[in-house]
């Protein structure tokens, strides 16, 4: 991925500290401890630096993050090729959803405000994890929908927001 990342081993080191945190993590809302092990033994976690940019508009992806620690601050370039703050990401925050889907270029930048770990699941590994407990995919997707239409309504709504379309 990105030189300056630590890798911290699979996200089966880290499935208490994702059990822990579940409660505000949509992405693992309605799956209980050992459907997120089996999920955690396909997720490689690492470590990035303060500075780090995670995910880089424009660029190839086919793999989403889990932020476990820290927080990262993600960026949108705007009609006149100038960045404009989306949001800020706290722990428990899915990221690159579209890409894991689609195979599309990301949608933003994400760059690291202060040391944080996650935990990745790539494409291949999605497809492992498919073969491997089908229904647990099955489920885990349609949670992963859910975020992605929950934020589509909100970008719809901010749009709505700032005036007329047309």
């Amino acid at each position: 991925m990105y030189p300056n990342l630590e890798s911290l081993g699979a996200a089966t080191a880290f499935v208490d500290e994702i059990v822990d945190i579940v409660e505000s993590v949509p992405l693992f809302q309605g799956l209980d401890a050992e459907e997120i092990r089996t999920i955690a033994q396909f997720m490689p976690c690492f470590g990035a630096p303060s500075g780090e940019t995670l995910l880089r508009e424009g660029e190839p992806g086919d793999y989403l993050l889990l932020l476990l620690t820290g927080q990262a601050q993600v960026w949108k370039r705007d009609g006149k090729g100038q960045n404009r703050k989306i949001t800020l990401v706290t722990p428990g925050t899915t990221l690159g959803e579209m890409s894991l889907i689609d195979g599309q270029p990301r949608f933003a930048t994400c760059i690291t405000t202060m040391p944080v770990d996650f935990a990745v699941l790539r494409r291949d590994d999605f497809s492992r994890l498919l073969e491997t407990a089908p229904r647990l995919c099955a489920k885990f997707m349609l949670l992963l929908l859910q975020i992605m239409t929950q934020r589509l309504r909100e970008t719809s709504n901010r749009m709505l927001q700032l005036g007329p379309l047309v």
